[in-house]
């Protein structure tokens, strides 16, 4: 496997330095009933420049196919960036990227290499959650970088949250879209958030088919992910709270009575009551599998639910599981118009 143009001897001589990011001191949480408040300050990552290195891991599923990761990371050398695969790359453990141990030794190793500036996972799959308890949360409040990924990852991004306040990019991967031809829009949109310290519309100068369930306005953190992730980690000690928060949701493969268990489990625990806004991803493959039983689709589920919450929310937005993606800047302050159907940066994502 071709790992990177750049050498520990070589990162050395440069000297690259990995600047603390900002810590904005003054952001605290309020909704609109005072409910919620933040214990410690948001941690921002510093902003990405060209010549940066980029340090890839796995902490979900492995990739068979070496070629894919290569050309995930020739990809970004095109792109200027030197980049550092972790050590466990390309380990397989049934259907883990390596055992528990290993990737969560790349993980840190990533986290404390102070050249390191990015971070971004393989791929998804399954694992994540697993690694969640044997973090060690002080050393990455105390290195915080850029941390990049989607679907299993969700489970590490709201346990960086929780834990330690940190921004993380609900965006794409290595081996699951920079391995073949990134979509323009997604492009875009996930290297615009990353070097840029201007506020934008997510959605800005692009067309999108987007469904406008209930109007209004609200403001919040952006947080969220995969749904299924986002349910199996109620009632741990990583799972943050989404009161008053733009909660983002998107799945793939679930039958659509499994997506209404797990809206429905949301509602039980409180936590979609207590949002101040909803944004629905793509459902992708979230089709019955039994076409000769009767079934109610996921537009169903997801008009009835906005209907009942009376809160902004918005469907069809492109983020998830499809090439043509936005990234998410979990935890930056937004807001968003269900009227208009648009979403808007209220500050930087980095520093």
């Amino acid at each position: 496997m071709r790992t990177s143009n750049v050498g520990a001897k070589e990162v050395s001589i440069r000297n690259v330095q990995t600047p603390a990011a900002k810590v904005n001191e003054n952001q605290r949480w309020n909704s609109p009933s005072g409910s919620l408040s933040w214990d410690m300050p948001v941690l921002k990552p510093s902003i990405l420049k060209r010549g940066d290195l980029i340090g890839v891991v796995a902490p979900a599923g492995p990739v068979t196919d070496v070629t894919r990761i290569e050309r995930g990371v020739r990809y970004l050398e095109r792109l200027g960036y030197h980049v550092l695969p972790g050590k466990h790359l390309t380990d397989v453990d049934g259907y883990l990227a390596g055992s528990d141990t290993d990737r969560l030794e790349d993980l840190h190793a990533m986290f404390r290499n102070t050249h390191v500036r990015a971070i971004i996972c393989l791929r998804g799959g399954y694992g994540t959650p697993r690694l969640l308890s044997r973090i060690d949360y002080r050393l990455i409040r105390r290195h915080p970088k850029i941390l990049a990924g989607f679907s299993d990852i969700t489970a590490l991004q709201l346990a960086l949250w929780k834990k330690c306040r940190l921004v993380t990019f609900h965006g794409p991967m290595v081996a699951s879209d920079m391995a073949e031809s990134i979509d323009p829009v997604a492009e875009e949109s996930f290297w615009g958030l990353l070097t840029s310290r201007k506020t934008r519309g997510l959605f800005e100068g692009h067309s999108f088919d987007l469904r406008l369930l209930r109007g209004g306005t609200a403001r919040g953190p952006l947080l969220g992910g995969n749904l299924s992730l986002i349910v199996s980690l109620l009632g741990t000690p990583y799972s943050p709270k989404f009161t008053g928060a733009i909660l983002a949701i998107e799945e793939i493969g679930e039958e659509p009575y499994r997506i209404d268990r797990m809206l429905n489990q949301l509602s039980l625990s409180r936590i979609l009551p207590s949002v101040a806004g909803v944004l629905a991803g793509q459902f992708t493959a979230c089709v019955p599998e039994d076409t000769t039983h009767p079934s109610a689709s996921v537009a169903d589920l997801l008009e009835e639910i906005s209907g009942r919450l009376r809160k902004p929310f918005i469907a069809g937005v492109p983020f998830g599981h499809v090439p043509r993606k936005i990234t998410l800047p979990l935890g930056v302050a937004v807001s968003m118009n269900g009227t208009r159907g648009s979403v808007r940066l209220l500050e930087a994502a980095v520093e």
